[in-house]
C-alpha cells in the first residue's frame, strides 16, 4: 500500500509540477502508448494466449492490439477542438468553461480482453491530459508482465505507470484517491471497487457485464440469426461482456432456430475439441463454475442440444483443456442457477414467445444489462422493447457493433455499470469542465444577495404568482385532456 501511495504520489507532483500539458505532449504520449502496444505486438498475443491455455493469435492481435491504432488516431485529431474552451456570451454574465485535466486516473482491468479494456481508457485519460495508473488484471500473469515491461520502456512513471498483483493489490489500488477511477469487471467486484473508492469520494466508471438478451423478432431470417447469435456466443470462448446470454424466438420457430444454432456453431469451429481457433476458458475456476450451471440445469429438467460434430459431451468437456462444447439450453426455469447467474461460457439459452410483452415483462423484471439484441426489421415489436426496456447499449441484427463507433458512449446502466467511455465519451469522462464567469451585472449579486427592499420583494411575490398561475393553467388543461 505505501508503495502505491508513493506512485500516485510521484504522478500528482508530475501533474501538479507540470500544469495542464499541450496538445503537443499528449499527443506525444498517445504515441508513446500505441508504440508500446504495438511494438510488443506478438509477444503479447504469446503470452495472452499461454494465460488463456489457447487463444487465437488473430483474436489477440485484432481486437486487442490493432484495435487501439484508430482510437488514437481519432483522439490525436480531435484533440485540439475538444481542449478548447466554450464561450456562453451575455450581456451581464458572459462565461468561459475551461476544459481541466482531473489529475490521476486509475484504470482497473478485466481478464477478458486484458489488453483493449485498458488502453482505451488510458489513452482517453491521457487525451484529457491526465497521468495514468494501471492495475492490470492478474488473471494474465504473462501477459501483464510482458504489457508492464512496454510501458516502462516507453514511459516515465509519473506519467503512465502498470501494477501487478492479486486481489489484495486490487483492493488497496481501489482505495487509492484518485481524481478517477475506472473499473472494468463483474458487479461483484465492481461493488467492492465503488465501496473502496467511496471512502475518499472518488467518482469511478464502472463497466460490468448482466445477462445480455437476444430477440428475434417474428420477422426475422431464423438461419441469419442463428449463424450471428452463434458466432457471438463463441466468441473468445464465450467469454465477453456483450455477449449474449439468452435469446428469444419465436414459438413456431424455435426448433429451427436451435437446428440453425446448433449447425452454426459446428461450422463455425469444426473438430470443437482440438479446433486451433478456439478459445479456452481461462482457468479451471471458470470452468467448472459454468459446467456446474449446465449441470444445475440438466439436473432440474432441462435438456441440452451440443453443437459439436465429434459427438458426446463426456468426450468434449475437457478440464485439461479447458474446452467446454457449444451448449444450447431448452426449458430453462427461474429456479436453476443459469437464470439468474451469467454465463460467460459458450452456453446458450432459448426461450420461446408468442408476444412481445412476455420478452419486455421477462427482460424489465431483472437488473438492466450491458447489451440488447434484436434480429428483425425496424418493426412495432421492436420499437416497443426498445421503448420499455433498459440497457447499457442495443445492436439490430449484429453483434457489439455498438461499441465501434468512436465517439458513441459505451457504457452500462443500472446493474450493468455506471458512466461512459470511448472517444468523446472518455475525453469528458476524464475531463473537469469548470465555469469561469465575468460579472458585468449593473447592481452586484454580491450586494443583491444581502439587500432586500419591499419593492424587491413585491417584485418577486408577482414573478412567483405569474408562475404559478401558468404552471396551473397547464394542469388543468392536461387534467380535462385525460378525463376525455
Amino acid at each position: 500500500m505505501n508503495k502505491l501511495r508513493d506512485l500516485l504520489n510521484l504522478q500528482r507532483k508530475a501533474f501538479l509540477a507540470e500544469g495542464p500539458p499541450s496538445a503537443e505532449v499528449r499527443r506525444n504520449r498517445l504515441d508513446r502508448l500505441l508504440a508500446a502496444v504495438l511494438g510488443s505486438a506478438d509477444e503479447l498475443a504469446e503470452a495472452l494466449s499461454a494465460d488463456f491455455g489457447n487463444r487465437p493469435a488473430g483474436l489477440t492481435l485484432g481486437h486487442e492490439v490493432a484495435a487501439s491504432i484508430d482510437l488514437v488516431e481519432h483522439l490525436r485529431a480531435n484533440l485540439e477542438e475538444w481542449m478548447r474552451p466554450v464561450e456562453y456570451p451575455d450581456d451581464f454574465l458572459p462565461t468561459t468553461v475551461d476544459v481541466d485535466p482531473l489529475g490521476v486516473v486509475g484504470v482497473v482491468g478485466p481478464w477478458n480482453f486484458p489488453i483493449t479494456l485498458v488502453v482505451h481508457p488510458a489513452a482517453e485519460a491521457i487525451a484529457a491530459g491526465n497521468r495514468v495508473m494501471i492495475k492490470f488484471s492478474d488473471g494474465n500473469v504473462r501477459t501483464g508482465e510482458v504489457f508492464a515491461k512496454a510501458i516502462a520502456k516507453h514511459f516515465d512513471p509519473s506519467e503512465v505507470a502498470v501494477v501487478l498483483g492479486g486481489a489484495e493489490l486490487s483492493a488497496a489500488f481501489s482505495a487509492l484517491p484518485f481524481n478517477h477511477l475506472m473499473f472494468t469487471g463483474s458487479p461483484a467486484v465492481g461493488k467492492l471497487v465503488q465501496r473502496a473508492a467511496a471512502e475518499n469520494l472518488t467518482p469511478v466508471t464502472l463497466e460490468l457485464g448482466g445477462k445480455n438478451p437476444v430477440v428475434v423478432g417474428h420477422d426475422a431470417d431464423i438461419t441469419d440469426a442463428a449463424v450471428r447469435v452463434a458466432g457471438s456466443r463463441l466468441a473468445n470462448g464465450g467469454q465477453f461482456c456483450l455477449g449474449p446470454d439468452y435469446v428469444f424466438v419465436p414459438r413456431p420457430s424455435v426448433d429451427e432456430f436451435v437446428e440453425r444454432t446448433q449447425q452454426a456453431f459446428i461450422d463455425l469451429l469444426p473438430r470443437y475439441a482440438t479446433n486451433p481457433a478456439v478459445t479456452s476458458v481461462i482457468n479451471e475456476k471458470n470452468f467448472d463454475r459454468i459446467s456446474n450451471l449446465v449441470n444445475d440445469a440438466v439436473a432440474k429438467g432441462a435438456q441440452t442440444v451440443l453443437g459439436v460434430s465429434e459427438g458426446g459431451r463426456a468426450a468434449l468437456a475437457d478440464r485439461a483443456t479447458r474446452r467446454i462444447p457449444p451448449t444450447i439450453l431448452l426449458g430453462v426455469t427461474d429456479e436453476m442457477l443459469i437464470a439468474d447467474e451469467e454465463i460467460f461460457g459458450p452456453v446458450l439459452v432459448v426461450y420461446p414467445y408468442d408476444d412481445i410483452k412476455e420478452v419486455i415483462e421477462y427482460v424489465i423484471d431483472r437488473p438492466s444489462p450491458l447489451a440488447a439484441y434484436w434480429y428483425g426489421d425496424d418493426s412495432e415489436d421492436f420499437r416497443e422493447f426498445r421503448r420499455r426496456t433498459a440497457s447499457g447499449g442495443m445492436a439490430r441484427n449484429d453483434f457489439a457493433v455498438q461499441m465501434f463507433q468512436h465517439d458513441v458512449p459505451f457504457g452500462g446502466v443500472g446493474q450493468s455499470g455506471m458512466g461512459a467511455y470511448h472517444g468523446k465519451a472518455g475525453f469528458d469522462t476524464f475531463s473537469h469542465r469548470r465555469a469561469v464567469t465575468t460579472s458585468q451585472l449593473p447592481v452586484p449579486f454580491a450586494v443583491q444577495s444581502v439587500t432586500f427592499n419591499e419593492e424587491e420583494t413585491g417584485q418577486t411575490r408577482a414573478r412567483i404568482s405569474s408562475a404559478l398561475d401558468r404552471v396551473t393553467g397547464r394542469l388543468r388543461q392536461r387534467s380535462a385532456e385525460c378525463a376525455k
